[in-house]
C-alpha cells in the first residue's frame, strides 16, 4: 500500500516525519566566486563552516526526542555532493492530503529530491508542480490558505503553479505570497513561523509595515530580535498542538511560548545553525494530525 500524506496544519501532532543527516560535504561560503544569491543572503543570515559529525549528533538527539514522543522518522538516502541535504524540508511539503514536490532554485541542490523519486513503502508519491520555483521552508499552511513567501528561492510562477495545482487536486485553500522587505532572504520560516494555533513567532524587520499588518491581524505575533533572527531561533518545530521543540539558547522565545502555555523542549542545535537553517529545517512532516 502506497504510503500516506496528510497535514492541515503546522502545529498538528507529528506522526511521520522525513529526516536526512548531514552530509560530509561543506559548501565555500566566502571568495569572489560565490553565487550571487548566496552573497546576498549573506547580508540575512549567518553562513559558516560546520562540522558533520557535530550535525549528525545533534539530529541524532532530536530523533531520540521524536521517537520518545511516538513519532516515525524516515531518513533518506544521501544527496551525494550536497551541503544542505540535512535541510528536508525545502524539497517537498504536504498540503492536506498531497505531497508536492519543491522545484529547488539552487542547481546544487536538485540531487537532494532524488529520493522523492525513490517510492519506498514510507515516502508518499509526490505531485510534481507545471512551473516556477518553490521551496518547503516558504511554505506554511494556516487557516484556509497556504502562505507562501516570496524569497530568493521562490518565484511568483511557483506560488501560481502550487495554486493551479491545488485546484487541480480540489484543495480548496488560496495561496497567498508573504512579502519581504528586501533582498537576501533565505525562506520564509527563518523570520515567520506558526507555532501554535493562532500564534507565530516574527521576526518584524524583514517585512513591510503592510504584510506585518496583515499578519497581525491573523495571529498573536511573538517578536524576535535582530540577533534571534540571526541566530536561527525562529526556526523552532512544533510537535503537537501546545507544545514545541526550541533550539538552546532561545531562552527568551522559550519565556514568551511558556506564557502562553505552550509546553516547550530544549535541544541543542548550535551546529546546525552555522547555516541558516535549524530544526523546522531539517524536518520534513508527512503526517499530522
Amino acid at each position: 500500500m502506497p504510503a500516506t500524506a496528510n497535514a492541515a496544519t503546522e502545529y498538528g501532532t507529528l506522526r511521520r516525519v522525513a529526516m536526512r543527516y548531514a552530509s560530509d560535504v561543506n559548501r565555500a561560503v566566502d571568495g569572489p566566486d560565490i553565487h550571487p544569491v548566496l552573497a546576498r543572503q549573506k547580508a540575512t543570515s549567518t553562513w559558516a563552516a560546520y562540522s558533520p559529525a557535530k550535525v549528525r549528533a545533534q539530529q541524532d538527539a532530536l530523533i531520540r526526542v521524536l521517537h520518545e514522543r511516538g513519532t516515525e522518522v524516515v531518513l533518506l538516502p544521501d544527496a551525494p555532493g550536497c551541503s544542505t541535504q540535512h535541510y528536508p524540508r525545502d524539497i517537498g511539503f504536504v498540503v492536506d492530503d498531497v505531497f508536492f514536490a519543491a522545484r529547488l532554485n539552487s542547481p546544487h541542490r536538485i540531487p537532494e529530491a532524488d529520493a522523492l523519486t525513490d517510492h519506498t513503502a514510507a515516502m508518499p508519491t509526490p505531485t510534481q508542480l507545471a512551473a516556477g520555483t518553490i521551496e518547503g521552508g516558504d511554505v506554511m499552511l494556516h487557516d484556509g490558505c497556504v502562505l507562501v513567501g516570496m524569497s530568493e528561492e521562490t518565484s511568483p510562477d511557483g506560488a501560481d503553479a502550487l495554486q493551479a495545482a491545488l485546484a487541480q487536486h480540489r484543495i480548496d485553500r488560496e495561496v497567498i505570497p508573504i512579502r519581504f522587505a528586501r533582498a537576501g532572504i533565505v525562506h520564509l520560516d527563518d523570520h515567520f513561523n506558526i507555532v501554535a494555533p493562532g500564534t507565530a513567532l516574527i521576526h518584524r524587520g524583514a517585512f513591510p509595515p503592510a504584510q506585518v499588518n496583515w499578519l497581525d491581524k491573523r495571529f498573536d505575533l511573538i517578536d524576535v530580535t535582530d540577533d534571534e533572527a540571526l541566530a536561527v531561533q525562529v526556526n523552532v518545530l512544533a510537535v503537537a498542538p501546545g507544545v514545541v521543540v526550541v533550539a538552546q539558547g532561545s531562552d527568551r522565545i522559550a519565556g514568551e511560548l511558556s506564557t502562553r502555555g505552550i509546553a516547550v523542549i530544549s535541544v541543542d542545535y548550535s551546529e546546525v545553525t552555522h547555516i541558516p537553517g535549524s530544526l523546522r529545517c531539517t524536518t520534513l512532516p508527512l503526517i499530522r494530525n
